[in-house]
């Protein structure tokens, strides 16, 4: 079974992986190299997962013959959630180890301190793991395509359902300070309007910090009575438990990037969690609903076999397997010209595809003048155990 390396090494799904390969033009005859940056340490190493899950589906692939015939070598790389080294990670993959196209790196921060890099050098960046904006901008950036649902539209979403289900309600925000944050923030004021004077308590933290109790406190004192924990993993884990440890009740909000099942609700006490709201686009493997779907047996196996000491409770690991499968589509369409040129315009065409383990109705979508695939949510909170749906599929066809 193939590990992920940590330390500045990269992953291989090939056994000849550091041998000298040809240049990128001649990448069908060598195979598909996809290079990737994910942080697989640092403040926000549980979106590691995403990138582990993504090497396992392809080690998978790669044993069932690969994409019409070639395999598939994918170069992960531990950037730590951290801009500079995103930079120095990237352009070994480009400059050295002459990949491809890079494919699901993560992070708002890390890819924006290469995003103009790519773009320059005419690289694909490819399912960009994050909903900031500005991946949906093929004017400036044609290079570029997103993934997740944008957080603008997200956070838009999040404060219309407030309006309808609690029409007075008093509103705490705590945000990352960086775009991804302040993305979020943006779309919710939006979905707020005319009701924006009850946001009476809004306030950021940085992903070094330690905690956020200190802004916690203060977000209580507002009197709020809803709280949108717009964080990642870590820190909504721990809006989660210091709300209860102070008593304080109101109704909690997760954005889709920190609703996992194992790397924040279980941290944050199963007990405290009942409650939460979040949105969904991916069927949550926990949801008993889903018990003799298909595509979750098929989920379970794979699972069971490519990441036996993985999660099944974690998110992350349906959001991995379904990017890597929307790439494989991507990659095959290409057929046997997989040109830098042919995969973009391959992965700006997808026409409503469906894919196994998205809630039914949420569907993939790309044009030349929209790339963000993912653009529907649906409302689910959490019982205790799982994720429970509610209401209607929201955001655009």
């Amino acid at each position: 079974m193939m590990s992920v390396c940590r330390n500045l090494c990269a992953v291989s799904l090939l056994a000849t992986a550091f041998v000298a390969l040809p240049p990128v033009a001649n990448a069908a005859e060598a195979g598909i190299k996809l290079g990737n940056t994910a942080p697989y340490s640092g403040p926000a190493s549980a979106y590691g997962t995403i990138a582990r899950a993504e090497a396992a589906y392809f080690q998978m692939l790669n044993e069932q013959g690969g994409i019409n015939g070639r395999k598939i070598e994918f170069l992960t790389m531990d950037d730590a959630y951290s801009p500079a080294k995103t930079v120095e990670q990237t352009r070994k993959l480009v400059e050295q180890d002459e990949v491809l196209a890079m494919f699901s790196s993560v992070g708002t921060a890390p890819n924006i301190s290469v995003q103009k890099y790519l773009n320059a050098k005419h690289v694909p960046q490819i399912f960009v793991s994050s909903g900031a904006t500005r991946w949906n901008d093929p004017g400036h950036f044609p290079w570029t395509v997103g993934f997740n649902p944008t957080y603008e539209l997200e956070g838009k979403l999040y404060a219309e359902y407030i309006l309808k289900t609690k029409p007075d309600a008093r509103i705490a925000v705590i945000a990352p300070n960086e775009d991804a944050g302040k993305d979020y923030v943006r779309g919710f004021k939006e979905g707020l309007g005319e009701h924006i004077k009850q946001l009476v308590s809004e306030t950021t933290y940085l992903t070094a910090d330690p905690t956020i109790d200190s802004q916690m406190v203060t977000m209580r004192e507002s009197g709020a009575d809803v709280f949108f924990a717009e964080a990642t993993p870590k820190f909504a884990a721990q809006a989660i438990r210091k709300a209860a440890s102070m008593g304080w009740k109101p109704l909690i909000i997760l954005p889709s990037v920190s609703n996992s099942f194992s790397a924040v609700l279980e941290p944050a006490g199963l007990q405290n969690s009942v409650g939460v709201v979040t949105g969904l686009y991916l069927k949550d493997p926990n949801d008993t609903r889903w018990a003799n779907d298909p595509a979750l047996k098929d989920w379970f196996a794979w699972m069971k076999k490519y990441q036996p000491n993985a999660s099944t409770g974690d998110l992350f690991n349906v959001q991995g397997y379904t990017v890597a499968q929307i790439m494989a589509q991507v990659l095959k369409n290409c057929g046997d010209d997989l040109s830098r040129e042919n995969i973009l315009k391959q992965a700006k065409q997808l026409d409503g595809i469906e894919m196994p383990m998205l809630l039914p109705g949420i569907k993939v979508y790309t044009d030349p003048n929209n790339v963000t695939p993912i653009r529907q949510i649906q409302m689910a909170r959490f019982d205790g155990k799982s994720w429970v749906l509610f209401g209607d599929v929201l955001g655009e066809k």
